[in-house]
């Protein structure tokens, strides 16, 4: 059975997805704002979100900005704008789909199984597969860390952050980036938390060393994991 979350804050609207997706066979969850959505899907990893633009708390497009630094999931983007512009902007922002309310509901339905056909097909990871690169071995499924092959005891954070950081490896993350991936509740928590936990984290690792950690700080940006051998 498919996992579907559906963030609707109109409580008729949702009442109506969640009926619908339910009677169609499939598992809903339900968030009535941004940060709600956004955690629910941290949190249970659905096979598909159907999102609403206008949310309070924190909008539809910076819910799927924040949910495409982490999963490929597929996204369905619904909304009352009917504008061209509004439409591309879904779809460059990394939506699959996009439907104007109102819509029917049997185009929905078959949008919805069209997105969840196509993804089966690809891989939506949630970055839940192994890593290794021959210095880090880290296994999300097991939340093991090893370095150069000695196991390394991490907390949840410091594990999601290093977990970000190398599924990204050449890239620089921002604290912003950091914050949304790695802390379970981002809202709140002040850019200097990202800096003493990348601290700690390098010091767990055996990376004390500033010059020699594969953890970078990026003056003025973020923060950067160097594969060994210096590749991206």
């Amino acid at each position: 059975m498919s996992r579907l979350l559906v963030v609707e804050d109109d409580p008729d609207i949702a009442l109506a997805l969640r009926m619908l997706f339910s009677r169609a066979g499939y598992e809903v969850a339900h968030a009535g704002d941004g940060r709600t959505g956004l955690k629910e899907a941290y949190a249970e990893h659905p096979d598909l979100v159907v999102l609403d633009v206008g949310l309070p708390e924190m909008d539809g497009w910076q819910v799927l900005e924040r949910l495409r630094d982490v999963s490929d999931v597929p996204v369905l983007v619904l909304t009352a704008h009917g504008q061209e512009a509004e439409k591309v902007r879904g779809l460059r922002g990394g939506a699959d789909d996009y439907l104007t309310k109102p819509f029917a509901n049997n185009e929905l339905l078959a949008r919805v199984e069209a997105l969840l056909r196509r993804s089966s097909t690809g891989q939506n990871s949630w970055a839940s597969q192994v890593y290794d690169d021959g210095l880090v071995h880290l296994d999300p499924t097991k939340r093991r860390v090893y370095v150069k092959g000695d196991e390394k005891r991490l907390t949840p954070t410091e594990f999601r952050l290093l977990n970000a950081l190398v599924r990204h490896a050449g890239a620089v993350l921002s604290p912003n980036q950091l914050l949304t991936q790695a802390w379970d509740d981002p809202t709140g928590i002040g850019q200097e938390r990202v800096k003493f936990a990348v601290l700690r984290l390098r010091r767990k690792l055996g990376w004390s060393d500033p010059d020699e950690s594969p953890i970078e700080s990026v003056r003025g940006f973020g923060y950067r994991y160097r594969r060994p051998g210096g590749d991206a």
